[in-house]
């Protein structure tokens, strides 16, 4: 801080007024957290960064990545082959299943958690809710492990959803909600007349009121608010911003992705790996069918195919799909009984995710359901296990801690095993 800064007294301080408008982009990442205990040792890995397609809901697994055609229970879907010839998916998915020998299925996934918040809890933190600790996400770990905290972009985004928090490893590791992706997000230019050096006194007015604040509370939260409010002015600040905005993209390309959020939501995830984002998660909404399944999963999986196609063909191209992690799961499965409203209720005994890029072995299946699809017969995956793969692969180990405002240490994972048989 400048001479003048630490002189500024409360008239100054009201005549300059408070920097407003980074706290308006800041408010993206801000939430209840405690201090994190501090880096850990990382192996080495293939993946750099994670792409997760949050299918939020819980997508019927018997109706997209595990078909039993022919079953009671199979529904009117058809099943295609595929490049590879293990893996046979929905006759929806036929964009993807030209790829699917870069896929790994995993269809011996399992839990416990059938409510939906509690399910989502879960499949963000790999643990059940506690009342006694806030979980970080899979992508608050990423930013903490893996991110570069003076980047102008942050490590963690969510586009199209809110995600999970960055939980005891601070504010400043939660994510970066964008609520509709292919634009630049809302509040990254200055507001008219608030530019240059008038911004720049706000932002020493604010800094200022946070120095004091500190010094008076002592409390970790702060510190990670005003990192948050660090990050955002370097993102107001950088050309790098426009990795948000997909108007350069061929038309084309963005053809390919599909006409929807969700698809432009890929392309921008795509882009943001590219420029260095450690961790994204894309939301396809509206899986939760307990009514009127089969047409609304066919909808579903016609926005569901042209995009996450399009991502893995598109990394692929462009040399990034080998250290690239692409993750595509939900809330949990749906029940092989369909209901008197032609729907599938919520079903976390068995169901499936589907992984590509990033160290991962391509063009398997791993795990198996019985012929109804309702219960997992071989290769059973919890979500610990799903977790402790993933942060394998991506360099981060599964048993690292952190410690809660209580002293507890809390893992990466929750006593998860990596798979080796999906890992290349």
């Amino acid at each position: 801080m400048g001479q003048n800064t630490r002189r500024m007294d409360r008239r100054s301080l009201l005549g300059v007024g408070a920097s407003g408008l980074a706290g308006l982009l800041a408010a993206r990442w801000l939430g209840a957290s405690d201090a994190w205990a501090g880096p850990a040792a990382q192996p080495a890995a293939p993946a750099k960064a994670c792409i997760v397609l949050w299918m939020n809901g819980g997508p019927s697994h018997i109706d997209t990545f595990d078909p039993k055609p022919g079953a009671a229970t199979g529904g009117p879907f058809k099943a295609i082959k595929t490049r590879a010839p293990q893996i046979q998916l929905c006759e929806h998915l036929p964009l993807l299943a030209e790829h699917a020998d870069k896929l790994a299925v995993v269809r011996g996934m399992t839990s416990r958690e059938g409510n939906h918040q509690r399910a989502q809890y879960l499949l963000h933190t790999g643990y059940s809710p506690n009342p006694t600790v806030v979980h970080p996400a899979l992508g608050a770990w990423a930013s903490s492990k893996l991110g570069d905290p003076n980047s102008e972009l942050p490590a963690f985004v969510s586009l199209g959803g809110p995600s999970a928090g960055g939980g005891i490893l601070g504010v400043e590791n939660g994510p970066f909600v964008v609520r509709k992706a292919g634009e630049a997000p809302e509040d990254v230019s200055p507001a008219e007349g608030v530019a240059g050096e008038r911004f720049a006194r706000r932002e020493a007015a604010l800094d200022w009121m946070e120095q004091g604040f500190s010094r008076e509370v002592g409390d970790a939260k702060v510190q990670g608010r005003r990192a948050v409010y660090g990050k955002a002015i370097r993102m107001m600040e950088s050309p790098r911003v426009r990795a948000f905005d997909l108007s350069s993209e061929p038309a084309a390309l963005r053809t390919a992705y599909g006409d929807s959020d969700f698809g432009r939501g890929c392309m921008t995830a795509r882009r943001l790996v590219e420029s260095g984002v450690k961790f994204v998660e894309v939301v396809l909404d509206g899986w939760d069918t307990h009514q009127n399944n089969f047409a609304r999963t066919t909808a579903l999986m016609n926005v569901l195919d042209p995009a996450f196609a399009a991502l893995v063909g598109d990394l692929g191209t462009r040399g990034l799909l080998g250290r690239t992690l692409v993750v595509c799961l939900g809330d949990f499965g749906r029940t092989p009984h369909i209901n008197g409203n032609d729907g599938r209720d919520h079903y976390p005994q068995a169901w499936s995710s589907v992984l590509a890029g990033g160290g991962l072995r391509g063009g398997i299946v791993h795990g198996q359901t019985d012929a109804e699809g309702a219960s997992v017969v071989a290769g059973a995956v919890t979500v610990p296990d799903l977790f402790a793969t993933l942060a394998t692969l991506l360099g981060m180990s599964p048993t690292a801690t952190v410690e809660s405002a209580s002293g507890r240490p809390i893992a990466l994972t929750d006593s998860g095993q990596a798979v080796r048989a999906l890992i290349a």
